[in-house]
């Protein structure tokens, strides 16, 4: 699609402001930083202009000269005008360093005196451009910044490619900026690579994803868009950034927003892109347009059937013009750019759209498009086209398409009267469920308040406010208000009053963290439902009265998932997040049954992506990447975690407990720093949720990720919060967050082995009587840290070595894994004592450990074994006089570690601070060559005499 060319895009150039684009920039980085050149192409609107200036920016410091234009196409005409924007300023500095007749060949192009021109003055023009760039490059680094290089005069573009082609091995790197066609695969940017600086970077613009449209309209200042209308305006846009930012100040500046469904107002600045064109075309093939751009999928059998006779030539000819793309073997029509179709639509008048759509609504074979069609070519109420459009909501519910069942739900309210059955506000409460299940809670929400603000009926008023909790997801202290009015509207009706009930489970879990509570709330709204036959409402309740048992170890948790599992069931209710089948998953996985949870796990995720069930898809894509994580697939885990981040982010819906699992997945197979950022995301949005639940999942996955990262004092800070947070919340399950291997491993390594020991005694207790054998075998592991830690080696290797057995056994790959290398470890310590045994036969180096990490694909532990095996050589046992090398207080540190003294017991007797204690043993290490307070202690083990 060809642009006008003084549509010019946004003046921005600040590197932070150029959105959706880093993979992008940091190759352009490498590239400019290594001396090379880089185009930049891609459509009209995209944001070359943006992040060309972004990226001068950064390239202007290193540069001794920055030479800049930027052409425009009613300039274009003007011969030398780029050249003279680029040499204008800087010609009198060098113009001494070039021969005689290239200076004057330059001088009259840049100045217009004399005439010069290509045909007489070629060859001196050519080779004083270059040598000017060369005289330029001798002074230091030059940076050539040119945009828009389709509009650069013809004289300017020969010049500047003569030069470009022969300056390699001269400092000089040009950043370019090229507009090419909409096709991802044309190649018309290759005539300006021809006459760039060899092997310059070509880097194409892609268009921008929603969530990066999202992010775009925000910092523009265009808040407070549905996220169902930034799905309208990114798919109208084609994910063109200029095209975004102009579809969001059109919202922005009107008065009424359109109804989901309905296009959107398409400003005066887009429609100009395309009415030049439209207007070479006949009525007659206009309106053929105007019918494709009507209907959901337009083909030339539709266009018949809507009565466009003439079909084929009038598309043939907007083809021609750039209005349509042509598609090869394929019936269907597509418009070059969907912004085509909509400014197409957005210029009809009311009666015109009306006429396409009833031409459609007898021409579709589809009955749930005919019906949106004869609404749309219907005005005022009128209960028959209400009743067809109720039905066709209906067949998109049950096809999984609840997003198209929300618009035409909303058109069966508007063509419903008053007193019709149902009425106009339960359509309305119908579309609002439609959109929490389609994932658009801000549009639930709206519908929801619409409704409240007019209905007065108890049933409508809970109903609607039981939407309004709901599309609030984790953040219900935004809502509290909500649940003494429901309840006051509820009344006495037990089948109301449970559904309030309910939700004040939820409350108590996430607001005040008491679990106990949640699950008297829980069973009270499964009792009041039963009582007025409410099943799905019972089946929910028992499914969350579920969750809360197995998370509190409690006994009734089994019986309780039976009773949920029995029939009559709500097939809804079967495979929703918060059902049955989602209890069960959690039962098995925290039971360490791996294969069971697989497949339980994958049956739900199958039935939810058919019947488009967002939110539940997004929980079970955690739960399925959870699986994946404790088999030891962390390839696969990672793939499915960021999955489940991308939907997250794009439908805003529980995003917390999405970068928390994301961060556990990154940490096991992907990037350590990463991991890090997703934890302190995870917290910093549980906090200001006042999700105390998620809170400390969150945490725990920062102390994991902190571990991993290898910085143990600050993994002990997050995990002993975890510590307290479940103990307030009656988490008494170690399953559920699997922290506490990871807290006694870094109390160990910070010295704090009695507080290991306590936190292995008390989990131990709880996993026997849960009988949670992986529980166990982790703990086994992090006892064993603890015993080597007091110069127990042998009891530590067989420990151990029966662990890693065990953990295999069970299919949890990656902490068998982990058990190797603990064990590896162990193995290659220096002076090793053998105290308490004969230690475990077995290697001694890390190939064990890397052999199982390199089979789950964990990474980040992958690295670490090879950073521990590139160790030099461990020192031979310390001889007692190596500390008389120490500085006083680092003897007296020392000393009391041999007496296995913690760090805090050390603290407390020097009157120093932890991190004093933590920094002295670090120089003592350093000093005597060793790894560990382990080390410490075997030398006052050689130290004792016989």
């Amino acid at each position: 699609m060809t642009v006008r060319g003084d549509f010019r895009e946004p003046a921005r150039s600040r590197p932070d402001l150029v959105i959706g684009r880093e993979e992008l920039f940091a190759g352009a980085r490498e590239q400019l930083s290594g001396g090379g050149s880089v185009l930049v192409h891609g459509p009209a609107g995209i944001g070359k202009s943006t992040v060309l200036r972004a990226l001068a920016a950064e390239c202007a410091e290193s540069s001794r000269t920055v030479l800049r234009c930027s052409a425009t196409e009613s300039e274009s005409h003007l011969p030398f005008l780029a050249l003279a924007d680029l040499l204008g300023l800087v010609i009198d500095g060098i113009a001494d360093r070039l021969p005689a007749p290239q200076r004057t060949a330059l001088e009259s192009a840049l100045t217009g005196r004399g005439e010069s021109t290509l045909q007489r003055d070629g060859l001196a023009l050519r080779l004083a451009v270059l040598s000017a760039f060369r005289a330029l490059a001798a002074r230091g680094p030059v940076l050539i910044v040119a945009d828009d290089l389709q509009w650069l005069d013809p004289a300017s573009a020969e010049l500047l490619g003569f030069a470009a082609r022969r300056l390699g091995g001269t400092p000089v790197r040009m950043l370019c900026a090229v507009r090419t066609e909409t096709e991802p695969g044309a190649q018309d940017h290759d005539r300006f690579l021809r006459a760039s600086v060899p092997e310059t970077l070509a880097l194409r613009l892609a268009p921008l994803a929603r969530a990066q449209v999202a992010d775009l309209l925000a910092q523009r200042g265009y808040t407070g868009l549905p996220r169902s209308t930034v799905r309208d305006i990114h798919r109208t846009s084609g994910g063109n950034p200029l095209f975004a930012l102009e579809l969001g100040r059109a919202l922005a500046e009107s008065p009424t927003r359109p109804s989901p469904g309905e296009p959107l107002p398409v400003p005066t600045s887009l429609r100009a892109l395309v009415l030049s064109r439209l207007d070479m075309l006949s009525a007659e093939a206009r309106r053929t347009l105007l019918v494709a751009s009507a209907g959901a999928r337009p083909t030339l059998a539709l266009l018949h059937a809507a009565g466009r006779e003439n079909a084929e030539a009038e598309t043939a000819s907007a083809a021609a013009l750039g209005l349509l793309a042509t598609e090869r073997d394929t019936p269907g029509i597509r418009f070059a750019h969907p912004l085509v179709s909509a400014a197409l639509y957005a210029e009809a008048d009311a009666q015109e759209r009306r006429a396409a759509h009833a031409a459609l609504s007898r021409a579709a074979s589809d009955p749930i498009e005919r019906a949106r069609h004869l609404a749309l070519a219907t005005t005022g109420t009128d209960p028959a086209v209400a009743a067809r459009l109720g039905e066709a909501a209906a067949a998109a519910r049950d096809r999984g398409a609840p997003s198209v069942a929300v618009g035409l739900g909303l058109l069966a309210a508007r063509h419903t009267p008053p007193d019709a059955v149902p009425g106009p506000d339960e359509r309305r409460l119908q579309a609002a469920e439609d959109a929490l299940t389609a994932g658009e809670t801000d549009l639930a929400r709206d519908i929801a308040r619409q409704v409240l603000s007019r209905a007065t009926t108890p049933a409508e008023r809970v109903r609607a406010w039981m939407v309004v909790v709901d599309s609030a997801g984790q953040a219900m202290a935004e809502i509290d208000a909500v649940f003494p009015q429901a309840l006051a509207d509820a009344g006495d009706d037990p089948g109301l009053v449970a559904l309030v009930r309910y939700q004040l489970g939820w409350r108590a879990l996430l607001m005040d963290g008491e679990m106990t509570k949640a699950r008297e709330e829980a069973a009270r709204s499964a009792r009041l439902a039963a009582r007025a036959g409410d099943r799905r409402t019972e089946l929910l309740a028992l499914g969350f009265q579920a969750q809360m048992e197995t998370l509190m170890g409690h006994p009734d948790a089994p019986a309780t998932i039976q009773r949920a599992m029995r029939e009559p069931q709500d097939p809804r209710v079967a495979c929703d997040h918060n059902g049955a089948g989602a209890a069960r998953f959690r039962w098995l996985i925290m039971g360490d049954r791996l294969a069971e949870a697989r497949t339980a796990i994958t049956a739900l995720l199958r039935e939810v992506q058919r019947r488009g069930m967002v939110e539940s898809e997004l929980h079970f894509l955690r739960g399925l990447a959870e699986t994946e994580l404790r088999s030891g697939h962390c390839g696969r885990a990672l793939d499915l975690a960021r999955e489940s981040l991308r939907l997250a982010r794009d439908t805003g819906i529980g995003e917390a407990a999405t970068a928390m699992f994301t961060s556990l997945a990154e940490a096991a197979g992907g990037d350590v720093d990463r991991a890090l950022a997703l934890a302190h995301e995870a917290v910093d949005r549980a906090e200001e949720d006042g999700d105390m639940v998620y809170l400390s999942r969150a945490l725990g996955a920062l102390g994991h990720a902190q571990l991993v990262a290898g910085d143990a004092p600050s993994a002990v800070r997050s995990l002993r919060r975890v510590r307290e947070l479940e103990e307030a919340l009656g988490v008494i399950d170690p399953a559920r967050g699997r922290w506490h291997g990871d807290l006694a491993e870094a109390l160990v390594r910070i010295g704090e082995t009695a507080e290991a020991q306590d936190v292995i005694d008390v989990t131990r207790r709880r996993a026997l009587r849960l009988e949670r054998e992986s529980v166990l075998a982790v703990l086994d592991r992090a006892e064993a840290l603890v015993r080597a830690a007091r110069g127990e080696q042998g009891p530590a290797e067989r420990q151990l070595a029966s662990a890693q057995d065990r953990l295999g056994k069970l299919g949890y790959g990656l902490e068998e894994a982990r058990a190797a290398y603990v064990l590896a470890g162990l193995r290659t310590l220096p002076g090793t004592s053998r105290a308490g045994g004969t230690p475990v036969p077995g290697p001694t180096s890390y190939d064990e450990a890397a052999r199982l990490f390199r089979r789950c694909r964990a990474l980040p532990w992958l690295r670490q074994v090879e950073s521990a095996s590139a160790l030099p050589p461990a020192p031979p046992p310390l001889a007692p006089a190596a500390l008389d090398s120490l500085a006083a207080t680092e003897r007296q540190v020392a000393a009391l570690v041999m007496e296995g003294a913690t760090n805090r017991e050390i603290a407390g007797r020097l009157f120093i601070s932890v991190k004093t204690v933590e920094a002295t043993l670090t120089r003592v290490y350093r000093k005597l060559g060793i790894r560990s307070r382990v080390d410490i202690v075997r030398l006052a083990a050689e130290r004792r005499p016989d």
